[in-house]
């Protein structure tokens, strides 16, 4: 016999407990989140749009790609599409699937979608409330690579996102 008691519940995740025969667990339902990496096409070289932000959690600034959580009942392009402008301040014309994964399966559901964002255009939208430090930067797309294969960007999804970009975006 199991039961399962709902701990804590806000609007991005419910944390969870339950309890069989074989112990106690916990677990965090999360709706789902991109992750996008967007080029920029400028004076013959290809950039990447990362974004510098202040991450509660850790206490510190990180340089990541732009990110964000899915809201209910919406599909992750949207999503993408959503979040880019908030976040960078660009738009764009093609969104390409990148692939995806989850991020820590150990205890959590959520599962993040990939994209790479091409034929970007100027446009900012407003900032979601959590959002108050975002800071965008040109990273050469050539450097961001090598600093992900260097181990020198310190969350998941950039390393991995940057990593399956790599070559493949480079020789476009």
């Amino acid at each position: 016999m199991s039961s399962e008691t709902t701990i804590y519940q806000n609007k991005v995740f419910t944390l969870r407990e339950v309890e069989d025969e074989t112990g106690r667990r916990a677990s965090l339902d999360h709706p789902g989140s991109v992750g996008i990496v967007p080029l920029l096409e400028r004076d013959g070289q290809t950039y990447v749009v990362l974004v510098r932000q202040t991450r509660f959690a850790l206490g510190q600034r990180l340089l990541e790609i732009p990110a964000g959580t899915r809201d209910p009942g919406e599909d992750a392009e949207t999503t993408a599409r959503r979040e880019l402008p908030e976040e960078v301040g660009y738009a764009c014309g093609r969104l390409d699937p990148l692939g995806g994964f989850y991020l820590a399966p150990g205890y959590s559901n959520e599962y993040m979608r990939l994209y790479v964002a091409r034929d970007l255009r100027p446009q900012r939208a407003a900032a979601d409330a959590d959002e108050v430090d975002l800071e965008a930067e040109l990273v050469p797309l050539a450097d961001a690579v090598a600093t992900a294969r260097a181990g020198d960007y310190h969350d998941a999804k950039t390393v991995l996102a940057l990593l399956l970009v790599g070559d493949a975006a480079l020789a476009v």
